[in-house]
């Protein structure tokens, strides 16, 4: 099977049906979406939209604007926590501004719509409560109120709205990708540990914890919806620290590769839905 996915490297696969990236949430864990990018690079995999939900939305911004693997590495290489999270009392939600200049330094468009293929980014209104898919509209606003997590961001206002988090809704948006053309679905879900315990009593651990377990429900509908699902093993990484990046990126690129042989099956036309 090695030898064979070797052989694919450089083969252009010639389709008629449309294949989206999904990306999960899953906070500073979503540098595992880096390695799968690296990963779908190597063997030529290119997508023809792509969805994400809070951290899931900065990748996907990225993959969607064009850039390389190599290009979207150094420019997230000297990310730190102070970048985007700038409230000097650690308990008190941030502002989002770290974050959009963030978003609007190392992002070479200004607009969704600008972007180089489809791309949708999930948020949730806190006025309506309804679940909002971006496909056109500024990224910096869309991306950050897509990130903003209750407790530690303040909610994004945008275009009348009040945007916080995605994943309070819809942390796997494969059905966002389905629903605009998508015959198959590939996910890449950086939290596929979700839902977990824990024995701290520390209230941040708590708070974060109690977060995951709420998104084991909300994550259903997206895993239902995907047809391959690549699970990196980020358990032991923080979801809110920027710590030991690469080895991130790493499990991302392992858990790619594994999958490997049923995506290309899929780009080749002769995957079966399970």
């Amino acid at each position: 099977m090695i030898k064979f996915i070797e052989r694919r490297r450089k083969k252009k696969f010639k389709r008629k049906f449309k294949v989206g990236l999904c990306l999960s949430g899953g906070g500073t864990r979503g540098f595992a979406h880096l390695g799968a990018f690296k990963a779908f690079e190597e063997f030529d995999i290119k997508f023809d939209a792509v969805a994400g939900t809070s951290v899931g939305s900065i990748f996907g911004a990225l993959y969607a604007s064009g850039l390389s693997y190599e290009d979207m590495f150094k420019l997230t290489d000297n990310i730190k926590n102070s970048d985007f999270k700038r409230q000097k009392f650690g308990f008190l939600p941030s502002k989002m501004e770290g974050l959009q200049n963030l978003i609007k330094k190392v992002l070479p468009v200004q607009k969704i719509e600008d972007l180089k293929i489809p791309y949708y980014a999930v948020a949730v209104d806190l006025k309506t409560g309804k679940e909002i898919h971006f496909s056109s509209g500024d990224i910096k606003h869309v991306v950050s109120g897509s990130c903003a997590i209750p407790g530690v961001f303040l909610p994004v206002k945008y275009k009348g709205m009040t945007l916080i988090d995605g994943g309070v809704s819809n942390n796997i948006p494969a059905d966002v990708l389905k629903m605009n053309g998508c015959d198959f679905v590939i996910t890449v879900d950086c939290n596929c540990t979700r839902g977990g315990g824990t024995n701290s009593e520390k209230f941040f651990t708590q708070f974060t914890t109690s977060i995951g377990i709420m998104m084991v429900n909300n994550s259903k509908r997206g895993i239902k919806c995907s047809d391959i699902i690549i699970c990196p093993n980020m358990k032991r990484f923080s979801s809110l620290k920027i710590i030991r990046k690469n080895d991130m990126i790493l499990e991302g690129y392992n858990a790619t590769k594994e999958c490997m042989p049923e995506i290309i099956k899929l780009f080749s036309g002769k995957y079966k839905k399970k």
